[in-house]
């Protein structure tokens, strides 16, 4: 082929090299997850990691950073940093204020954060049905009644209504699962507070969450997820309408109001 015939390609870009810490932070990954060093065990000094890899201190000290933001080691002033076994409630917490502040920022963050929590919740009734045990079960029962117990106190009722969702996420056996789920209740919470604690229906709430209640005890995947659906439907309608609404005078409440987290 003449030279003329070869496709013609982009201006190449220049390869940008990598940052020693970058590559200090490479190596000390490697040596983590190898498992010669365990969790609990001590990393080094500084001095012996700038020996050991022929780098200086700003090069460890930033690698060293980098591995305590993902949870890996744990630095503590006037000690050498150790080695720390990851949780998923630890990583989901480490991202937990990078997704508000994107939530905030796209548009149509909250919908898409509505639309993916009824996802997840809907398939976790559906789990936490076929996976339910009699303690489970139980424990379900108790947020259920704690959830009864709380009302008319707002801010009670808000927390129970979120410790019964969390129970039907522990009911999956999985941590992760567990993690994501109690994540996507706190970037809710801390996206839009004044939606977890909207005033509505607290009668209507508890009578959707004993639906769901009582189709994972039957052990119906089915009936639990779309009892969730229902509820967090209705629940995403009212803060859809609340969002539409003009500011109004406060008023004095009448025996028919009852405050509610959707």
């Amino acid at each position: 082929m003449a030279s003329s015939d070869l496709p013609s390609l982009p201006a190449p870009a220049p390869i940008a090299r990598r940052k020693l810490s970058h590559e200090v932070f490479d190596r000390l990954v490697e040596t983590i997850q190898s498992g010669r060093l365990a969790p609990d065990d001590q990393l080094p000094s500084e001095r012996e990691l700038m020996q050991r890899y022929g780098v200086g201190r700003p090069a460890i000290r930033e690698a060293m950073q980098s591995l305590q933001r993902m949870g890996l080691i744990r630095i503590a002033h006037g000690e050498r940093a150790r080695v720390t076994l990851p949780t998923a409630d630890a990583i989901v917490d480490q991202v937990s204020g990078a997704m508000v502040q994107m939530l905030g920022r796209m548009p149509g963050g909250l919908d898409e954060l509505k639309d993916a929590r009824l996802l997840f919740e809907v398939g976790l009734a559906q789990v936490a049905a076929r996976r339910g045990t009699a303690e489970s079960i139980q424990r379900l029962r108790t947020a259920l009644e704690d959830c009864r117990r709380a009302r008319g106190n707002q801010t009670r009722f808000v927390a129970a209504d979120m410790a019964f969702h969390r129970q039907i996420a522990a009911m999956s056996g999985n941590t992760l699962i567990r993690a994501l789920s109690q994540g996507m209740l706190d970037w809710m919470t801390r996206f839009r507070r004044d939606l977890v604690t909207a005033r509505g229906a607290e009668r209507l709430t508890l009578e959707e969450h004993a639906r769901i209640a009582d189709a994972i005890a039957a052990g119906d995947p089915e009936a639990a997820g779309a009892a969730m659906s229902d509820h967090l439907t209705r629940a995403n309608q009212l803060y859809s309408v609340l969002m539409a609404e003009p500011a109004r005078p406060a008023r004095r409440p009448t025996p028919s109001d009852d405050p509610s987290s959707g």
